[in-house]
């Protein structure tokens, strides 16, 4: 096997649940470290957020939910249908006191230490892809900035304050401010109403679910096995394994197992100790042609869309709604996205749409990821990056993997311990 040889003591099998690009990270930097996977989905590989998102290595936009702003414009938006933040009307008690708790974290001191909690995660992802795509992962990573898009340059001072209050925390982001011939330039595809822009260097991105179809046609070569059709429904842990078991009662077993169901998390993981909440923060996508190419990302901040170069096309990705990870999707949720972009980009072929496409980002409520140690032996989870599970799944693959196979838990992952 290529890698390194299993440390002494360390487990020689582990199984992870999950075929997102979070659970085949972790996969393949445990085989990195000799061990043997196995990893089960209850569906296929990338068949929750792992494919349908812009497709973002985004470090320098990385920036925890929990801003205060937020608190301000998601009480509005209950109040809009049609608004980027939606919470459809529900009596889901649970979704509620999330909620409740989220606000409650919507303050500068919260979102400085989620932001210094996903610091390391953040600066080290790029590295992490690169040692993926290096050693076998056949799919590229493109490097490209992100512009940022305004009507005015007034409506750009929120990215900016909050860049620099990550730079300020101990980031570095490289960005500047476009106006004028330089911003048609760079944003070809910008309309009339667009005034100002920010640049920013440094980022990169993929074809997710090409992207991680290829790390787990990766995983296969170097050993691993991939079940799909698996649903585990129980997890024994035992002293020196950790059993378990599918809704139609076949049984796996592994030395450790990592649970790495995105927004599916608490179902397995909080009778184990984990307590934080994750809850699905439902992302939509569609295609759309366009009249030239569209030669880097964009971003539109105040409407909270996203639009990546795709197969020719352009991916345009939006939406935080708060709804169960497998509900359907609701086609007035992909009209909110068009209505809201629509007059700020030319060229675009709105009403040609194909691949439109929900899925569930898994959100916690103080904007940091847990990754570590259950309460359980032998029992680890991987999960709640929000927005950010594609920057930061290889990273966090790596680190995990590190504590797995050590028994240490790495610096960089103390303050998204899933026992806080």
């Amino acid at each position: 096997m290529d890698g390194h040889s299993r440390i002494d003591g360390g487990p020689r099998t582990a199984v992870v649940v999950g075929a997102g690009i979070v659970g085949l990270s972790t996969a393949w930097f445990l085989q990195d470290h000799g061990v043997e996977v196995t990893v089960v989905d209850r569906d296929d590989v990338a068949a929750g957020a792992s494919w349908g998102n812009a497709g973002w290595i985004s470090p320098g936009l990385s920036i925890p939910l929990n801003e205060p702003s937020v608190l301000r414009y998601g009480m509005r938006a209950l109040l809009d249908p049609k608004a980027p933040l939606h919470v459809p009307f529900t009596l889901d008690v649970g979704l509620w006191r999330f909620l409740t708790q989220f606000a409650a974290h919507c303050t500068w001191g919260a979102w400085e230490r989620a932001a210094r909690a996903n610091l390391p995660l953040n600066t080290e992802c790029l590295e992490a892809f690169d040692t993926l795509t290096s050693a076998g992962v056949k799919a590229p990573t493109i490097s490209a900035p992100i512009t940022a898009l305004f009507e005015t340059p007034k409506q750009a001072t929120g990215l900016l304050k909050e860049l620099r209050r990550i730079n300020e925390s101990g980031g570095h982001i490289t960005y500047r401010g476009l106006a004028g011939e330089e911003l048609r330039e760079l944003a070809p595809q910008a309309s009339g109403r667009i005034g100002a822009g920010v640049q920013l260097e440094g980022q990169r991105y993929i074809d997710p679910g090409a992207f991680t179809h290829a790390l787990a046609d990766s995983v296969r070569e170097r050993g691993g096995v991939i079940r799909t059709g698996f649903d585990v429904s129980a997890i024994r842990p035992h002293k020196h394994a950790v059993t378990l078991e599918s809704r139609s009662g076949e049984l796996i077993s592994g030395n450790v197992a990592v649970v790495a169901t995105g927004a599916w998390l608490n179902r397995l993981a909080r009778s184990k100790g984990v307590r934080v909440p994750v809850r699905a923060g439902r992302g939509y996508s569609f295609t759309v042609p366009t009249d030239r190419p569209v030669p880097n990302p964009v971003y539109l901040p105040n409407v909270r869309v996203a639009c990546t170069p795709y197969r020719g096309a352009l991916r345009v990705a939006g939406t935080m709604e708060f709804q169960g990870p497998d509900a359907a999707l609701d086609r007035a949720r992909i009209e909110a996205i068009v209505a809201s972009a629509r007059d700020l980009l030319d060229g675009v072929h709105w009403d040609e749409r194909t691949d439109e496409w929900v899925g569930p980002r898994p959100v916690t409520p103080d904007g940091k990821p847990v990754i570590g140690a259950t309460a359980a032996p032998g029992l680890y989870v991987a999960g709640g990056h929000g927005m950010w599970g594609l920057t930061q799944g290889p990273i966090t693959g790596r680190l995990l993997a590190e504590q797995i196979v050590t028994g240490k838990q790495p610096e960089a992952l103390r303050a998204v311990d899933p026992l806080r």
